[in-house]
């Protein structure tokens, strides 16, 4: 099985490959700190939109900037291994910016999954996805899962 946990230039030169080969590409990003069943069914969800999904995950440092410095849980290559051993991604890439920009810039999706606690008019990569000819696409969250409430939870046991 080729890696699946791909640096920024083979992401680019395999999401270019899979667009020549006529086949849409989805992208999301996130932290996937500690994975849950709220983000198993967004990614399929996401999966769906399309018949490739690429995941961008934050990299360590990139998460404990936007979450503090207790997190992330998991370490990024632990982040993206578990990831990308789910049926629903065919693809990982961790990024270090404070936006999923470049990540987004390398891959070129054709549709950029995102979920409901966003609007594309919030989104700092909508104009990236514009510029790459894409669409954003924004999905519903999931009730009541979350890692902050889970960990939350562990914390109060």
């Amino acid at each position: 099985m080729p890696n699946r946990i791909l640096d920024r230039q083979d992401l680019a030169r395999i999401a270019a490959e899979i667009r020549t080969q006529g086949k849409r590409v989805v992208a999301t990003n996130g932290c996937f700190d500690i994975l849950h069943a709220g983000h198993v069914r967004y990614l399929e969800r996401a999966r769906e939109l399309g018949d490739v999904l690429i995941v961008g995950i934050n990299s360590d440092d990139s998460v404990r900037k936007l979450k503090g410095a207790n997190r992330p849980i998991n370490s990024e290559q632990d982040r993206a291994e578990v990831l990308s051993a789910l049926r629903c991604v065919d693809f990982v890439s961790v990024f270090s910016e404070e936006t999923a920009a470049e990540f987004l810039r390398a891959c070129k999706p054709q549709i950029y999954a995102k979920g409901g606690d966003y609007t594309p008019e919030t989104l700092p990569e909508t104009p990236v996805i514009k510029e790459c000819g894409g669409e954003v696409v924004i999905l519903d969250l999931v009730p009541g899962k979350s890692t902050t409430s889970t960990i939350s939870r562990i914390q109060n046991t």
